[in-house]
């Protein structure tokens, strides 16, 4: 036996569709595409011109420091010759190198936290909330404006109607 197919029944591929032509699915995926591209644009202005900035306020307050180096190695240190260096408290990672020229540490292949990019990361976040926050405020205050104009609106053109009903 077949089952007809019920006309009002829309299958899973009709229901997808009307979910997605509905307005505010294509508002959120502008959304999506505008936020990743404003993402980028902060992630830009993070890395390339407050990150310099922290680092460099940095590098005075703390002498050699900067973001770019603010790592903690977790095991040892990979060299680019393939060899493997433990710190120890006579011998740091500085001073080997200085002493061996040539030899740099491979960052691929060590293990470590990379604080610098933490904080950017932390930087981006705060930069894409505080302009969010920005734009649905304003956004909030136009709408607030544009229901007010209305209520006026609607107040004056109440008088008006009554006249026409006396």
């Amino acid at each position: 036996m077949c089952k007809k197919k019920d006309p009002n029944k829309k299958g899973f591929f009709g229901e997808f569709k009307e979910f997605i032509t509905r307005g505010n699915v294509m508002d959120m995926a502008v959304g999506v595409i505008i936020g990743g591209a404003f993402t980028a644009i902060v992630t830009a202005l993070t890395g390339g011109v407050l990150q310099p900035i922290i680092n460099y306020i940095i590098g005075k307050i703390l002498g050699d420091g900067s973001l770019d180096s603010a790592r903690t190695v977790l095991d040892c240190y990979v060299l680019s010759d393939g060899s493997k260096f433990w710190p120890t408290a006579s011998v740091g990672i500085k001073d080997y190198l200085a002493a061996n020229p040539g030899i740099s540490v491979d960052w691929s292949a060590t293990n470590y936290i990379d604080w610098g990019a933490f904080i950017s990361a932390i930087i981006n976040f705060l930069l894409v909330a505080l302009i969010l926050f920005i734009i649905i405020k304003t956004i909030n205050n136009v709408h607030q404006k544009g229901q007010e104009a209305k209520a006026k609106l609607e107040k004056k053109e109440e008088p008006k109607e009554a006249e026409k009903k006396e």
